[in-house]
């Protein structure tokens, strides 16, 4: 299978790497005298090699439950974590992979007594641990991803009653939050899904409802879906109401979902919001032989078992994120608070297309919607309603 690559519509899903080439000067001819050197013109002198970066900065990682090669979240939040350390010339990061809810705290706390002085802690689930360790441990810097400091008290403790007098920005300085537009991804792989189609029928999938930026990916998409074509139809399901397995881990259950939720809905096109159950999501998409969209990352590279049927995935790009951060705390740049990715710094994006040619008239409507978006022109979560479940269309 070829992929055609449209540059047009992707952001970059990390930093690049530029190679330096060296040149050499052409041989003197036969008849060329020998060169002399004279006082006024010094010898030449080999270039100095520039030494490879180092530090003795520690890094760790806590994930969010399920897996750490879960091909989404938890994979490429930590290849963020592994390329800053090597940018800045760190040791690997070692990771931790909670079995539940319940060890957040605890293995936040194994790095905390081992010395480190980053930890990246993985999920909106891990914000309420982050911020009481961000309060515990004033000198170790914390990145959170997809998180924002939790409601805290004037003294900058965790605010369990929710009053939030506090300033988390000036009372948690070194706990950098990593947010992103999933509205502006999910709108431009709406898009997609709605030129594809040709029942007028697409769907969608979350993990929980519980999920806000699954609630915003599909939101987003439903308005960017109706914004190509406004009779379209969006169904939209979610597998469970809680975080339980069955949210982001669990791709057999996805499936068995998905195959059912087809059934019922007969989609033509299905976008998975559902982590690694959501792999099973488009399992199921690919056997219905029906296209799928995946999520967060481009899943026709991470996941090539639903390549026969992936068209783009809806993309927020982790692996940059995290690793600008780490790259920043490293060069004292860095600034605690809410960092927010998303079209105008090129934080969110879609996949370059596959398995389908889209009409010109699609690409141009892609192309716009990503200008409107970095001109702020564009607003894909109206009536601030994005947080909200997403429901299915009339």
């Amino acid at each position: 299978m070829i992929r055609r690559l449209q540059p047009a519509l992707v952001a970059l899903a990390s930093l690049a790497v530029v190679a330096g080439c060296t040149g050499g000067g052409a041989s003197p001819s036969p008849s060329a005298p020998a060169a002399t050197t004279s006082p006024s013109t010094p010898a030449s002198v080999a270039p100095t090699a520039t030494p490879a970066p180092s530090s003795n900065l520690k890094i760790g990682v806590v994930t969010d439950i399920g897996t750490l090669d879960d091909k989404n979240f938890n994979e490429y939040s930590y290849k963020g974590a592994v390329a800053g350390a090597a940018d800045i010339g760190a040791a690997t990061p070692p990771s931790i992979v909670p079995k539940d809810q319940s060890e957040y705290a605890t293995d936040i706390q194994s790095f905390v007594s081992q010395g480190y002085n980053i930890i990246v802690t993985v999920g909106f689930n891990l914000a309420g641990p982050t911020t009481t360790a961000a309060h515990d441990n004033p000198n170790i810097w914390f990145i959170g991803v997809d998180q924002s400091p939790i409601c805290v008290d004037t003294t900058g403790k965790l605010d369990t009653t929710f009053a939030c007098k506090g300033d988390a920005k000036t009372l948690l300085p070194k706990y950098i939050s990593l947010q992103f537009a999933e509205d502006q991804a999910g709108y431009l792989a709406g898009i997609v899904a709605a030129a594809e189609s040709k029942t007028g029928v697409i769907g969608a999938i979350g993990g929980t409802t519980l999920c806000q930026p699954c609630n915003r990916y599909i939101n987003g998409y439903i308005e960017g879906a109706q914004a190509q074509n406004p009779s379209v139809k969006v169904k939209v399901a979610y597998v469970t109401h809680d975080f339980s397995n069955a949210a982001f881990n669990d791709p057999v259950g996805g499936k068995n979902f998905a195959q059912s939720f087809i059934s019922t809905n007969k989609p033509d096109v299905l976008f998975q919001v559902a982590g690694k159950t959501g792999n099973g999501v488009l399992d199921a998409a690919c056997a219905a032989k029906i296209y799928g969209i995946g999520v967060d990352v481009d899943q026709y590279l991470s996941y090539p078992n639903a390549d026969p049927c992936i068209i783009t995935s809806a993309e927020k790009h982790l692996q940059s994120a995290v690793e600008s951060a780490i790259k920043g705390i490293a060069a004292g740049t860095a600034v605690g608070g809410d960092n927010r990715f998303d079209a105008t710094n090129d934080g969110i994006g879609i996949s370059p297309i596959t398995n389908v040619t889209l009409a010109s008239d699609v690409q141009t409507k892609i192309n716009d919607a990503l200008a409107a978006m970095k001109a702020g022109t564009l607003n894909t979560c109206p009536n601030s309603t994005c947080n909200n479940v997403a429901k299915s269309t009339p």
